[in-house]
Formats: structure tokens, C-alpha cells, sequence
């Protein structure tokens, strides 16, 4: 996207386009992208599967709107990974929750949502029929750039074409488990009605981490800064003499399983940024080492 609308950009021989994410803004000469420009922001993960690679999904975003609706497809732990992606990319997260028109108590999914994070912001909507903009308005406005990230079939598409005033086909859920179908099947940079842009992304299920050990730490502050009382620098938080978070969890101060998902996602976190170094240093190796003559 330029000033004057849509550009259609061929990367320079130095360019090379895995390097460039949607979101990205790049300096260009003509119709040729010369080189990508500095990031404000950038979200990844791993990349789905047995893959041992990082997915880059959005660059340069100011918030990030986590969606889910308010049935089967709500669920807590996916959430908090969702906020984590946005804690290590330093983006604003914002929970939205849809089809609140189906569920007998929406009130009580946004009390869940509320409680993962002090001070979330948490919209409840009918993306079908409640003034979209209006609900978003604190986040869209001009030189803004959100992104859609949730599961298939939540209402992401609605919630684009509500802003963007375009006209994609939605695909509904299945009333048997709540999951939906794809319908965005890559990510597109989008000019949204009112100025802002906003990145539409394809359903995703499955988030693991990789190099969040920062957002980890800024999503889990109470319990990383709780930690640096208990009385060994090396406390596990499993029984040692002195550990204030065993102390805080016998208090009522702190629920066990927030501790449980803390520890989870930090061992999972170590493993497949360790994982993604040793491969990526085998593949610099086997750049680097040369080439059996014939």
C-alpha cells in the first residue's frame, strides 16, 4: 500500500521476500522494494506442526484484537497464549467476543476473559448486527494498524468487512464442536473506512511459542516479580523452603493453576527457541562447509 492506494512491488536482488511480513513498510524506488524499514512491532510463533520454524503472522501493528465467540470455541489457555504473542511483540492486546447473541450468559465469557490479565480490555459484540466501529473505535483510527487473530468460524471476516467495507464471504460454525471453516486462507493488509489499516488472518488453532521468554515474563508479571522474593534464586516454586509463590497459593493470593500455565509455557518456550537454534546453526554450518568434488 502506498499514499495513493494499492502498489504492486517487485523486491530487489538484495531483497529477499522471506524477510518481508505483511505489515511491513519498505522504502521503494519506482515499483521496485529496496529494503524493508525498521519495525515497531512484530508478531511470530512457531510455526504450526512438526516444522522447526519461526511463522512470522504481522509487523508494525498497534493492537492486536484476540477473537473468540462465545460458545465451545472460548478457550482460556489458547487466550493467554494470544496475549503472550502480543506482551513479546510490545502490542496492545484486545479481546473481542462475538456472537454474544448465542450464549444464555455472555456476561460470564467476559468475566473469563477479564481475569487472565488486570486491566484487559475485553468488547462484547454481535458482529452481525452491533455498530462494529463504533465498539473498535479506540484502536482504528487513522495511522492505526490492528490484526484479526483467532480461530475459524469466530466472526474474524464480519469483523473485517464491518471495517473495511468489504463484502468477503463468512463461513458459519458447526453446531456439533463449535469450530469453524476457513475462510481467510492468507493474511491481507486491508485499508480500513475510516483511516487505519487492519490485517486479516487465517483461523489458528494451535499457537506455540518461541523467543517469548520477555512476553512471558511482562503477560506473568505478578508471579515474575514474586518470584524474586522467594528466599533461593533457583527456586523451582515446588516445595522449597522459603518460596513466596507456595506462600501466595496457600494465602489464596494466587491461583495453582496460574502457576502451572506459567511453568508450562516457560518449558515450552526454552524448547523450541533451543530446538530452532540448533537447527538454524546446523544450517549455517552446512552453508558454510564446502562441497565434496565430483
Amino acid at each position: 500500500m502506498a499514499e495513493a492506494g494499492a502498489v504492486e512491488l517487485v523486491p530487489a536482488s538484495t531483497l529477499s521476500t522471506s524477510t518481508v511480513a505483511v505489515g511491513d513498510w519498505v522504502e521503494a524506488r519506482g515499483r521496485v522494494a529496496l529494503r524493508v524499514l525498521e519495525r515497531t512491532s512484530l508478531v511470530s510463533r512457531k510455526a504450526a506442526g512438526s516444522s522447526v520454524a519461526r511463522q512470522v503472522i504481522a509487523a508494525n501493528l498497534d493492537a492486536l484484537f484476540i477473537v473468540s465467540s462465545c460458545n465451545a470455541d472460548f478457550n482460556a489457555g489458547r487466550m493467554e497464549r494470544f496475549l503472550v504473542l502480543a506482551a513479546s511483540a510490545g502490542v496492545e492486546p484486545v479481546v473481542v467476543l462475538t456472537k454474544a447473541d448465542t450464549a444464555a450468559d455472555p456476561q460470564a465469557f467476559v468475566r473469563q476473559a477479564q481475569v487472565l490479565k488486570k486491566g484487559l480490555p475485553v468488547v462484547l459484540m454481535d458482529a452481525k448486527r452491533d455498530d462494529v466501529r463504533m465498539a473498535l473505535g479506540p484502536w482504528i483510527g487513522p495511522g492505526q494498524t490492528v490484526a484479526l487473530l483467532g480461530s475459524s468460524g469466530v466472526g474474524k471476516t464480519t469483523i473485517a468487512n464491518a471495517l473495511t467495507g468489504g463484502a468477503a464471504a463468512v463461513q458459519d460454525i458447526r453446531d456439533d464442536d463449535a469450530k469453524g471453516r476457513h475462510t481467510t486462507t492468507g493474511r491481507y493488509l486491508v485499508a480500513m473506512s475510516g483511516g487505519g489499516w487492519l490485517i486479516d488472518t487465517p483461523g489458528m488453532r494451535e499457537v506455540q511459542l518461541t523467543d517469548a521468554y520477555d512476553g512471558i515474563g511482562l503477560f506473568f508479571d505478578d508471579l515474575t516479580q514474586l518470584s524474586l522474593t522467594c528466599k533461593f534464586r533457583n527456586c523451582r516454586h515446588d516445595g522449597e523452603p522459603g518460596c513466596a509463590i507456595q506462600a501466595a497459593i496457600a494465602s489464596g493470593d494466587l491461583d495453582r493453576a496460574r502457576l502451572v500455565r506459567w511453568q508450562k509455557l516457560l518449558s515450552e518456550d526454552d524448547t523450541n527457541t533451543a530446538t530452532m537454534e540448533t537447527s538454524a546453526a546446523r544450517a549455517a554450518g552446512r552453508r558454510g562447509f564446502p562441497k565434496k568434488k565430483k
